[in-house]
């Protein structure tokens, strides 16, 4: 028998393309409304036309998420438009610049990196979460990433706002477990993303098949393979997880 009640509403941030896209159809295969946010107007419209294909109601609402007044009228927009949120799945975020050293770090390159991952998740979370509990209780995943559990040279500045992100996670499981709320973290290893291409190389590059080989399964992952992580952890087969950070690495961070 088909329930009356209204399908579940998702709301994902960087939603147009790589993770935030492939976690948008997944949700919508399970039978969402979904919420996609980015600053890439285009690029979601086509997102949003694929997940009506699918036949999912959908919603494409330009955010930047370093501004918590952009991240405050989504979640006013998404609830507006839907009437609740259930599920919410921060993963915009930016690599910045690795190579770096710590002593060549600049101001600018702290703030554009922490502004994106770490400030966007925490004020994402800050106005979620009310809508979560008004809606009975749900799941936030935040994107974290294999390095917010271990280090790389020359990558002190995104490393570091990586580890910060799972530190607001279980900070904030803590805090609302007993409101109804999960909060985890999804950690990937290296997936085939425009990010990965930015930092390796476009298509088959040795920089990419040097990457592969420092993973145990050997290879780089999916986006696909993230996003059922991510479905996961917000479905009621996951209903006893909260405060994790889940690491899909393919071994990366097992060494």
């Amino acid at each position: 028998m088909k329930s009356n009640q209204p399908s579940k509403v998702a709301l994902i941030t960087g939603g147009t393309s790589g993770i935030g896209r492939a976690s948008a159809l997944a949700f919508a295969k399970e039978n969402y409304r979904v919420v996609i946010a980015g600053r890439r107007e285009k690029e979601g419209a086509a997102v949003v036309a694929e997940l009506k294909a699918l036949g999912a109601e959908a919603l494409f609402v330009r955010t930047d998420v370093t501004r918590e007044s952009e991240l405050a009228a989504l979640v006013a927009r998404t609830v507006e438009h839907f009437g609740r949120l259930d599920v919410a799945f921060n993963n915009a975020g930016v690599e910045g610049q690795f190579g770096l050293t710590t002593a060549e770090q600049t101001e600018d390159h702290y703030n554009h990196v922490f502004d994106a991952n770490v400030r966007g998740v925490l004020f994402a979370m800050k106005h979620e979460i009310p809508a979560i509990i008004k809606s009975g209780g749900g799941s936030v995943v935040n994107t974290s990433s294999a390095f917010g559990s271990v280090a790389v040279a020359g990558g002190a500045v995104y490393v570091a706002s990586k580890f910060a992100v799972v530190g607001l996670s279980k900070s904030a499981a803590l805090e609302y477990a007993q409101q109804g709320v999960r909060v985890n973290v999804v950690s990937p290893g290296p997936i085939q993303t425009e990010m990965l291409d930015r930092a390796f190389g476009a298509g088959e590059s040795d920089g990419k098949k040097g990457i592969a080989t420092q993973v145990p399964a050997g290879r780089i992952g999916t986006v696909e393979e993230i996003a059922g992580a991510v479905v996961w952890l917000s479905s009621p087969g996951a209903s006893y997880v909260t405060g994790v950070d889940l690491l899909v690495d393919g071994g990366y961070t097992a060494r």
